[in-house]
């Protein structure tokens, strides 16, 4: 087996594994993604002591990101409808997935803006 029949052979599944290998593959960083995003959003808001929101907030928008891509290109490549077994039910609800932790990830890091702002006083 040559190395052009050896990808030809992983990206149609058939040695990495079924069809449905880039979807669950797409909703692990979706959820992943999720599980910073909201983390981070606790600790913007001052609900967890330890970590980074910051950083938390940016590693949320990339796994977002990246599992959002991962599915779309699923979704592009799968062949056939929901119920034949590629995965194109996975990939369809890792997209929401994906998306949620970008926006979970990007509020986060408003929060953190804020936070850094120096407040507006009134002198008296």
């Amino acid at each position: 087996m040559n190395a052009s029949t050896a990808l030809l052979a992983a990206a149609e599944g058939g040695i990495i594994g079924d069809g449905r290998t880039g979807a669950n593959l797409a909703l692990g960083a979706g959820a992943l993604g999720m599980a910073i995003g909201w983390l981070a959003l606790a600790r913007a808001g001052g609900r967890i002591s330890t970590g980074n929101a910051r950083t938390g907030g940016m590693a949320a928008i990339a796994v977002g990101t990246v599992g959002t891509v991962l599915a779309v290109l699923h979704l592009a490549t799968a062949s056939g409808g929901p119920g034949t077994g590629n995965g194109l039910v996975g990939a369809i609800v890792a997209v929401p997935l994906g998306l949620g932790a970008v926006l979970l990830g990007r509020r986060a890091l408003t929060r953190c803006r804020r936070a850094d702002r120096p407040a507006d006083r009134m002198t008296v």
